[in-house]
């Protein structure tokens, strides 16, 4: 029988902080049990699955072994001035004149993430 992913657990110096900026870009909410300076904070995706932030006393060293794509449901550039606007920044445009390709951000803490395009802009140059 295989596995289901149950969290997927990101290290970080500040777990509920960096888990108010994840919220905001899921739109998910933080139980109201959370509070600032928990060790572990996080909160249900969609499918069922925990983003779970812990509180690690490293710092982020090197490029992320592992990364979230998030395809959002407006435009891929409106998404991408969102995110920046809620603390990420541009890593890496890799955006392309035709529209297609994607953007690598990091958050607060420096994890890289993607933005790919929308599911209409997809589909629009299939």
């Amino acid at each position: 029988m295989p596995s289901a992913v149950l969290n997927v657990s990101v290290d970080c110096a500040d777990p509920y902080t960096l888990c108010q900026f994840w919220s905001q870009v899921t739109g998910k909410p933080i139980p109201d049990e959370d509070r600032p300076g928990d060790d572990e904070v996080g909160f249900e995706l969609t499918d069922g699955t925990t983003l779970l932030f812990l509180k690690v006393p490293e710092p982020k060293t090197v490029k992320n072994r592992l990364h979230l794509c998030l395809q959002p449901d407006v435009p891929r550039d409106e998404e991408v001035a969102r995110l920046i606007g809620l603390g990420a920044t541009l890593v890496d445009d890799r955006r392309n004149d035709d529209g297609t390709g994607w953007a690598v951000l990091a958050d607060p803490e420096g994890n890289e993430f993607c933005v790919l395009r929308s599911k209409a802009e997809r589909e629009a140059t299939s």
